[in-house]
């Protein structure tokens, strides 16, 4: 009986540091027209969205040990938030990710060594610019908010946004499915125009953040 005791308080104690290092995260409007913000976990599978007028933020709290992180902007919406030209997802409260174009703020928390790791990607086009930055835990922010959208390549460009390669070509060399892969002249466009993002989807030695477990964060829409 001791010895399930002591496991059962071993678990619990386990538990605990994760119950107390759940994060908030502020998402800020500061574009001159009205943004959907929406955010989506994969795990567990959660999500979320609200409708942001210029000025306007939206404040959530996300479980500690939270995997597939992302908090997106979508624009053109319908009044409903259903139907968006960019980001959509299908519905005002997201439950999964939105279609590209859209620029994503992406997370997992508490993860290796009790570490957030976060970052900004490309990797599903761009349709706002986006800030990411840590309010508490001493660690630095990332941006991504270059004219893109104005100078984007022709062959990738969307009603109201960018477009990935990978979305428009769906070829290995641009999605990454046959093993290592490399940059191409599409994703430089996107790394010399944002050097901290994500622009394919093994681009990780100079995308990925980390923050101390228990951080809380702002993610700001047109910075």
């Amino acid at each position: 009986m001791a010895t399930s005791i002591t496991a059962v308080l071993c678990f619990f104690l386990f538990l605990l540091p994760l119950s107390i290092n759940a994060a908030t995260f502020q998402i800020v409007n500061s574009c001159s027209f009205t943004v959907w913000a929406a955010w989506a976990t994969t795990g567990p599978r959660a999500g979320g969205g609200s409708q942001l007028n210029p000025g306007q933020s939206w404040t959530i709290n996300i479980n500690a040990g939270a995997t597939g992180g992302r908090i997106w902007p979508r624009t053109g919406c319908s009044s409903d938030g259903r139907n968006c030209q960019t980001g959509d997802c299908g519905m005002l409260q997201c439950q999964g990710y939105g279609r590209a174009p859209n620029t994503l703020a992406e997370f997992s928390l508490n993860q290796f060594n009790n570490l957030d790791f976060f970052d900004i990607s490309n990797v599903d086009g761009y349709n706002v610019g986006i800030d990411f930055s840590p309010t508490s835990g001493g660690c630095r922010g990332i941006r991504c908010s270059a004219n893109i959208v104005g100078e984007c390549p022709a062959q990738l460009r969307a009603p109201g946004g960018c477009n990935n390669p990978c979305t428009v070509f769906g070829t290995p060399e641009y999605c990454c499915t046959n093993g290592p892969c490399g940059p191409t002249d599409f994703s430089r466009f996107f790394k010399t125009r944002c050097p901290d993002a994500y622009s394919y989807p093994q681009d990780d030695a100079t995308s990925t953040f980390t923050c101390p477990g228990g951080t809380n964060y702002r993610v700001t829409f047109c910075p």
